[in-house]
């Protein structure tokens, strides 16, 4: 009995061929049904009445100014968020204190919470009738209906990206290499650009890219604070659903194929940063690669 059980292994869930290669399929169709026939559709639309009517369509003012909106507000909520992301990384991960665990949660409240939910919340603060209302009216300041209520609201729903990228590796690192440079006098600005920033960069990029793209594409918290006024307030996701409504449908889907490339370089972005050993699932390699690595040991 013990040589039958030495000499075979226990056979693995749904090791038979026939449920392999019926799940493989199975995944297939889905994703050509949920994922490449909704990508190939945007394509085929936006270039359905030609070339000339497809640059038309992306050089209407109005669409020149959703996009000019879009990437000015990715300009600014992104870099502010990596910013926060490596700070709260940076204070979850090397110091100790008394409510850290409370402050890992709170940083992950935006992912379990609706966008419209926290762009209507924003309004009860910042809006004409909100907390803040009206001092921000006295002196003048429209935070609700411009560009700085668009910046907050993308701000919110991707503030997690960077740090929860950060978090667990920073944790796997551990602090021995910063109190090291710490104890030999590096200054704390010298300790992170040194020791903490090359270690991290690689998963930094990851988030900033999974950022970036969110922001570029995020609706349902934006609407509610944007306004929706044409050639004003409307990111590019905005327009696309405006352009829909006018029944423009090939306009909508040229708009749409912006969005659609973005994913796909971001796609590629962060295939490539796995590579580089960004990612959750690359991790185990990266801290072993980071372990001899030149800024370590030197």
């Amino acid at each position: 009995m013990s040589q039958i059980t030495k000499g075979r292994r226990p056979p693995r869930v749904g090791e038979a061929p026939i449920f392999k290669w019926s799940l493989i399929t199975a995944v297939l169709v889905m994703v050509v049904l949920f994922i490449v026939a909704p990508l190939a559709v945007i394509a085929e639309q936006a270039f359905s009445r030609g070339l000339p009517f497809f640059l038309e369509s992306i050089t209407d003012p109005d669409t020149r100014h959703a996009i000019g909106l879009t990437v000015i507000t990715a300009l600014i909520a992104v870099p502010l968020n990596t910013i926060f992301g490596v700070a709260a990384a940076w204070a979850i991960t090397k110091h100790d204190f008394r409510g850290k665990r409370l402050l890992t949660i709170l940083i992950e409240i935006p992912f379990s919470v609706s966008p419209i939910v926290a762009g209507v919340s924003y309004l009860f603060v910042y809006g004409l009738q909100g907390m803040f209302g009206p001092a921000l009216d006295s002196m003048e300041l429209k935070i609700m209906f411009a560009l700085p209520g668009i910046v907050l609201a993308s701000m919110f729903v991707t503030a997690p990206f960077v740090a929860r990228e950060l978090i667990p590796l920073m944790q796997a690192q551990g602090r021995d290499l910063e109190e090291a440079a710490t104890s030999l006098g590096a200054s704390g600005w010298r300790t992170f650009f040194s020791i903490t920033l090359p270690n991290i960069k690689w998963a930094l990029l990851y988030g900033v890219v999974l950022c970036n793209a969110r922001v570029m594409g995020e609706f349902g918290a934006v609407s509610v604070v944007s306004g929706n006024i044409r050639g004003q307030t409307n990111t590019l996701p905005l327009h696309i659903e405006l352009l829909y409504h006018d029944y423009n449908a090939v306009g909508a889907f040229a708009a749409a194929s912006i969005l659609a490339t973005l994913a796909l370089v971001t796609l590629v972005a962060k295939v490539l940063l796995e590579r580089q050993g960004a990612g959750r699932r690359n991790r185990p390699q990266t801290l072993a690669g980071t372990q001899n690595s030149p800024e370590v040991t030197s």
